[in-house]
């Protein structure tokens, strides 16, 4: 359990607001604005470095008031409130810059590479959000099943079976509404054959028998509202979701942010809520135009900050319902998402860019080159069709040809795995056709 914040009276407040003594000096400001920045908690803002004459709970005292005057109520029930930081609202513009319209996709993502990219993005999106629900298997296995179309082994690789299919299903269906009979289906899907209680799957939890644990103490770290409150609840959800011109704007980030927060703090299944969370988020995004969401495999970056994603659930609820920590964690998330996606397509390019080197054997496509670039790094490397099928995109006809052409030229060599299964290994003319030729250039 994380420290409770010191409790503000209103006579605190008051005199940290009127009191001539206390007026904000450079240093005090500077330091305010370093904290709400980074929207710091009290268990960090207790040690920070004190200007003179102000103790921990004087600097607590005036975060608190300075992200009072920045608050905006952004939930009914419970009263959820958001102070909304300049960094906020930076990250927000960004953002709209970055992943929103059309008119950027192009210099972003090089065309004829997205197809590609897409579906490598939707595989690391469905193993990370999996992996930080409890599926233990290896990134490596997951994305050969899923590339495969494996019949899943055990119930991780369902997990990630599933959270793909749905987020496949998210793509297809963005534009919609959102219906609490939609929102069953989702879950439906992420759960399917996972759950202790099948009946559990795709239904809205019945009692009040569930409460959130610290996996290792087993402490209690959240209770969620009463399942009598879920009805009220997945409506006014469903409301938020879809919509248009509401009274008070919230920029659609962090509605889509908010909507995280709320299907994980009700809670309103027996299991699977953070996997049906993340996705809702996913599908948000989406439906907002920002297309780029696809291409960014968030659950990747929170799976690698699992603990400060965890904390900035708790800080939110210890501290009043001040959404701005999850808010905080989650703008910050989707800013090392995109430099992440940025930093890949760098690297997919280099790549592109050295497998071209394999044109000079002449009559060599795109494919076959990148084919013939992974056995000159790998000489003890075994390729099938469907290992080019699913890392080309291409059909199992398309895939042999590639094969049976470099084959005929023995630059590759076919092996017999059993009666029907066959692999490809490098041929004996590999050396002398192409090591020699790339080495000399």
């Amino acid at each position: 359990m994380i420290e409770r914040p010191p409790h503000i009276t209103n006579q605190q407040y008051a005199d940290t607001l009127f009191d001539n003594n206390k007026r904000l000096n450079e240093e005090l400001q500077t330091l305010l604005d370093k904290i709400n920045d980074g929207y710091e908690y009290w268990d960090t803002v207790k040690y920070k470095k004190l200007p003179s004459g102000i103790t921990a709970i004087d600097l607590w005292t005036y975060v608190k008031v300075s992200r009072a005057n920045l608050t905006i109520g952004v939930w009914q029930s419970p009263l959820l409130k958001l102070g909304l930081t300049n960094r906020m609202q930076r990250l927000c513009h960004e953002f709209d810059m970055n992943f929103g319209g059309s008119w950027g996709d192009n210099s972003v993502i090089p065309a004829d590479s997205r197809q590609q990219y897409l579906v490598s993005s939707l595989m690391e999106e469905a193993i990370y959000s999996s992996q930080m629900e409890g599926a233990a298997t290896t990134r490596k296995v997951a994305k050969d099943m899923l590339r495969k179309k494996m019949t899943p082994r055990d119930k991780s690789q369902q997990m990630i079976v599933n959270n793909y299919q749905t987020i496949n299903y998210i793509i297809e269906h963005k534009k919609d509404s959102l219906t609490p009979e939609l929102l069953l289906h989702v879950h439906q899907l992420m759960t399917s054959n996972t759950l202790d209680s099948p009946d559990d799957s795709g239904r809205f939890r019945r009692n009040d028998d569930i409460v959130v644990e610290n996996g290792i103490t087993h402490e209690t770290v959240h209770i969620p509202p009463t399942y009598t409150e879920i009805p009220s609840f997945v409506q006014s959800l469903c409301d938020f979701f879809n919509e248009t011109h509401a009274k008070v704007f919230i920029h659609p980030i962090i509605r889509g942010i908010i909507i995280h927060f709320m299907i994980a703090y009700v809670h309103p299944f027996v299991d699977g809520n953070g996997r049906t969370a993340r996705a809702m988020f996913y599908w948000y995004m989406l439906r907002q135009g920002y297309w780029l969401t696809e291409y960014m495999s968030i659950s990747r970056v929170i799976a690698k900050s699992k603990k400060s994603y965890e904390k900035s659930f708790l800080y939110a609820e210890a501290d009043m319902l001040d959404i701005g920590y999850f808010v905080n964690y989650n703008l910050g998330v989707l800013e090392k998402s995109f430099k992440q996606l940025q930093d890949y397509i760098k690297h997919k390019q280099s790549d592109k860019n050295s497998a071209s080197r394999f044109f000079k054997l002449g009559n060599i496509n795109e494919r076959q080159a990148q084919i013939l670039k992974m056995y000159y790094e790998d000489s003890a490397l075994i390729l099938t069709v469907k290992d080019l099928q699913g890392k080309f995109l291409v059909a199992p006809t398309t895939a042999k040809n590639d094969l049976v052409s470099l084959l005929k030229r023995g630059l590759i060599k076919e092996i017999a795995f059993n009666k029907v299964k066959k692999g490809y290994i490098k041929g004996e003319l590999f050396d002398s056709q192409v090591i020699d030729i790339i080495d000399k250039m």
